[in-house]
Parts: structure tokens; C-alpha cells; sequence
């Protein structure tokens, strides 16, 4: 049994073996479990344990398996870290040395922090091939008499979740192994134990949201009494960000029109209300965010907050000198003072700070930073007055959002960019900039930099060591070990 592990490490499929190095999956059964006794709980828990990888809830996978990099997800690390706006503490010191490998880009393939990343991608993968597996067979779906509207429903959910975990393994990594069905012996397993080609996995993941498009209602919330379930417009967005980052620039600025004329999201008057506890799932712009809950069994909250009571996640001196005087975001992201980053406790009162159980929720896209999108597209597109117009709006924002404090800032904070400028340099400055300020430790800006091929430029000037190999991070050598070498390492690794 504990070399079939070896050689579905990647996957997480047999909760029989993947007991052996943590614990089982909460809500996922066997093939053979549902094959034998099939319910309509079963099918629908599936697809709810397929969401969970993408929580911030401590120890989903292992118990404080630090060196593993499993205690939570890494997003902070691999994006924020590396991307020179985060250090790893207020104080830094000695614990978790592999994270400040991520400031220096001292790490090595066997850095934790890879298998993290890895580990939950690939868990939540497996889920969601679970989940629709169930919900694309119709011995199952007439044995449990689900109804379509909640099956097409379901699908589409896990759809657009197995198109997400995906990419961010193709940002991560490049060349990933593609999995899309549960796997059932070891001839499945040794098939798969291979990387393929990032074009063949980025195919998969548009074909995987075009499938979901049309299965999800054309409401806000797919689920009125579950707000945090994936929605169309989640779908859709995905969808441009996909071709944001594929440069296909006229699809970005149809996509966003078409998701604008939806009516279903804007800019929030307040810029706090994104990340309050108090605003969740009654504002007007995020997207797709994780659901963490408080009080739960199992545990649903969101472990980073303790982490910051821990003194964990910190602003560099250069991610703090890139915003503008008086900017009220400065203090919603990096609290200096008090050591605090309000965005990700979801309050401004400390009061979740070392709570190991905190009910915030973790965002992964809103409209703003669709918006954005729209304004690079724009941009390169050469409609140089529709991308200043978004980020104007940006600003706007902004300046008229009470600080910390609850002032507003003073007259002249964040003035407007010039409207007719035609040089696409500058134009990009402010997008940059702008994108910095606004997203800050939303686990954003390393991947802008990787994909606008400045990385290696702007951190370099940072006095950080970057390569070129450093566009994509090492496949972890675990991976590669378990695999007997048919997972091939990312060059210069």
C-alpha cells in the first residue's frame, strides 16, 4: 500500500493510503463506497469537500507539518513573500527559516513550501474529479433521484473549481501531470505519474469553464442559502483571467462587458467592506471568496489569523514606500504601528488577531481586480482613455474611503491620472502601481510580475537574487522522488 502512495502522492485519491501521512479527507468517499450505497448526501458532500483546499483553515493536511509546508496554504508565501511586499515577520527570526528562503530565492526544490502548494492543488483536484465523476454518471445520478437543476448546479461548481486548481499549478509550475478522472489501480496511477504540456492543461481549463458557464443559474449567488458556492460570474471572470494572462486582449474586454452587463458586482463605497467579517456576502464586490466559519466540526476558520498573532505577515519597507501619501488602502494592509494587517483579519480592531479559528473569509478575486484587467487590455489595446478611466475609478475609490481612523483623507489624496495621455509607458506605470496598492497581500502581485516578465527586473533592483529559472517554481523533489523520476524537475532546479 505505501508505494501505490508513492505513486498517487500527487493525487490524494485512496483515502485508505493517504491516511498513512494525514488525515482523510473531510467528505470524500471511494468510488467503491458510492458504488455500494449511493446517496444524494454523498454526491453533495463531495462536491462541498472539493471548496475546502481552498481554505486557510490550519492543518487540513497533516498535523503542524511545517516542514511539509501543509499547516495551511502557502499563497502568502510563494506570492506575497517572494514578490518583495512581505516579510515573513515583524520581527524576523529563525522560525520557519524555509519561508524566508522565498525573500532571497535561496530555496531549493525540497523547500516545504512547494509541496504545499502541490499537496492542496492536487487534493483539491482530486475531489473535484471525484465529484464529477458521481455527477456525470447516470447510474448514480437516477439511483439517488437528484434533481437536474441542483445536478447541473453541482457540476458546474466543480468544474470551475478543478479549471482553478489547475491554474495555479500551471503559474506555479509550468509543465504539470493532468488528472482528470479518479484514479482506480496502478496502471491509472504509473499513466499519469508524467508532466504535460502547459498548453494542453491551459486547454483543459478553458474547456472546463466554458462547460460550467451554462450550468450555473444567471444570478449573483448560485445558492441563495449558501452565498459562498462558485457562480457564473465567477466562472467568468476566471474566463479573463485566463485570457489575460494568454494576452488575448480583445477576449479580456469582451468577457469583463459581458460580466459588467450582468449588474452583478461594482466597487464597494467603502474599500474595507471586501475584507469585514460584518460585509461578507452583503457587498458589492468580491466574487469568489472562501467561506470560513467559526465554531465548526470539523474546524472552518481561517488560520491565518493566527498566524499574525504569531507575528507572522509583515510589509517590506519598499511594499510600504509604494503608496502614495495619505492612501487610507497603507493601513488596511500594513498597520505599522500595531503590527496589523486588517485585510486579512477582517477587522480593525485586533480582535481576531492569534485566533486560530477566525470566521473571515479569504478572498480570491473581486471586482476591482477585474476591473484592472480590463484597464491592461485596454492599455495594450491602445484605448488609452479607457484604461486611465478604470484606474481613475480605482483611485476614486479610494480617496473617498475612511482611513483606519474612520477620516477621510484630505483634499488632494490620490488625484486623478492624467486622461489624455497617449504614452503606453506611463500608462502602464500607473497600472503597476495601481495594482500594487489595491491588491497588496492578496497573493496577486507575484504572478503580475512573472507575467508581465518584469520579475527578474524589479526584484533584482530589490537586492533579491532572482533568476531567470525562478519564473516557475521547482517541481517538489518529493514529487519527483515518489514518481522513480517519470515527474521531471523544471530547469536549473
Amino acid at each position: 500500500m505505501k508505494s501505490f502512495y508513492y505513486i498517487l502522492a500527487i493525487t490524494a485519491i485512496l483515502s485508505s493510503c493517504t491516511k498513512q501521512l494525514h488525515k482523510d479527507p473531510i467528505g470524500l468517499l471511494t468510488p467503491d463506497q458510492i458504488n455500494t450505497d449511493p446517496k444524494l448526501g454523498t454526491v453533495t458532500s463531495s462536491v462541498t469537500s472539493s471548496y475546502q483546499m481552498l481554505s486557510s483553515t490550519l492543518n487540513l493536511l497533516g498535523e503542524w507539518q511545517w516542514d511539509g509546508g501543509t499547516v495551511t496554504r502557502n499563497d502568502f508565501v510563494l506570492q506575497d513573500i517572494a514578490s518583495g511586499d512581505m516579510q515573513k515577520k515583524w520581527n524576523p527570526d529563525g522560525d520557519q527559516a524555509w519561508m524566508d528562503q522565498y525573500s532571497n530565492y535561496s530555496f531549493t526544490a525540497a523547500n516545504g513550501g512547494f509541496n504545499g502548494q502541490w499537496s492542496y492543488d492536487y487534493e483539491g483536484i482530486s475531489r473535484a474529479n471525484l465529484a464529477i465523476s458521481y455527477l456525470t454518471d447516470p447510474a448514480v445520478t437516477t439511483k439517488i433521484g437528484i434533481d437536474e437543476t441542483l445536478r447541473k448546479r453541482l457540476l458546474g461548481e466543480v468544474y470551475f473549481l478543478r479549471a482553478f486548481y489547475y491554474f495555479e499549478l500551471v503559474n506555479n509550475f509550468g509543465d504539470v501531470p493532468l488528472l482528470l478522472k479518479p484514479l482506480k489501480n496502478f496502471s491509472e496511477a504509473y499513466s499519469v505519474a508524467k508532466r504535460e504540456k502547459k498548453a494542453v492543461v491551459m486547454e483543459q481549463v478553458s474547456k472546463d469553464l466554458a462547460e460550467a458557464k451554462p450550468l450555473l443559474p444567471n444570478t449573483k449567488f448560485s445558492d441563495n442559502t449558501e452565498k459562498w458556492r462558485a457562480s457564473k460570474g465567477a466562472v467568468m471572470a476566471m474566463q479573463a483571467k485566463v485570457a489575460l494572462y494568454g494576452k488575448k486582449w480583445a477576449d479580456v474586454i469582451a468577457i469583463i462587458t459581458e460580466l459588467e452587463g450582468l449588474g452583478f458586482y461594482g466597487l464597494n463605497t467603502n474599500y474595507f467592506d471586501a475584507f469585514s467579517v460584518a460585509k461578507e456576502f452583503a457587498d458589492n464586490e468580491v466574487i469568489f471568496a472562501y467561506d470560513h466559519q467559526q465554531g465548526k466540526n470539523p474546524r472552518n476558520g481561517n488560520g491565518l489569523c493566527a498566524l499574525q498573532g504569531w507575528g507572522f505577515i509583515a510589509p517590506t519597507a519598499n511594499f510600504i514606500s509604494a503608496f502614495e501619501a495619505n492612501d487610507p488602502r497603507l493601513l488596511y494592509t500594513a498597520d505599522v504601528a500595531n503590527q496589523a494587517c486588517y485585510k486579512l483579519l477582517g477587522t480593525t480592531d485586533n480582535s481576531n488577531k492569534g485566533n486560530d479559528d477566525a470566521p473571515n473569509n479569504k478572498i480570491f478575486i473581486r471586482w476591482a481586480d477585474v476591473l484592472l484587467w480590463k484597464a491592461e487590455a485596454y492599455n495594450e489595446s491602445a484605448n488609452y482613455p479607457a484604461a486611465i478611466g478604470i484606474i481613475n475609478s480605482i483611485r476614486a475609490r479610494a480617496r473617498t474611503s475612511p482611513s483606519v481612523t474612520g477620516a477621510l483623507p484630505p483634499a488632494g489624496t490620490l488625484p486623478a491620472r492624467n486622461i489624455a495621455a497617449t504614452d503606453k509607458a506611463l500608462v502602464t506605470s500607473w497600472l503597476v502601481s495601481e495594482r500594487r496598492v489595491e491588491l497588496g497581500f492578496e497573493s496577486q502581485r507575484f504572478y503580475d510580475l512573472k507575467r508581465w516578465e518584469t520579475a527578474k527586473a524589479v526584484l533584482t533592483a530589490m537586492g533579491k537574487n532572482f533568476q531567470d529559472k525562478n519564473y516557475l517554481y521547482p517541481i517538489p523533489q518529493g514529487e519527483i522522488d515518489k514518481s522513480g523520476g517519470s515527474i521531471t524537475q523544471n530547469t536549473g532546479f
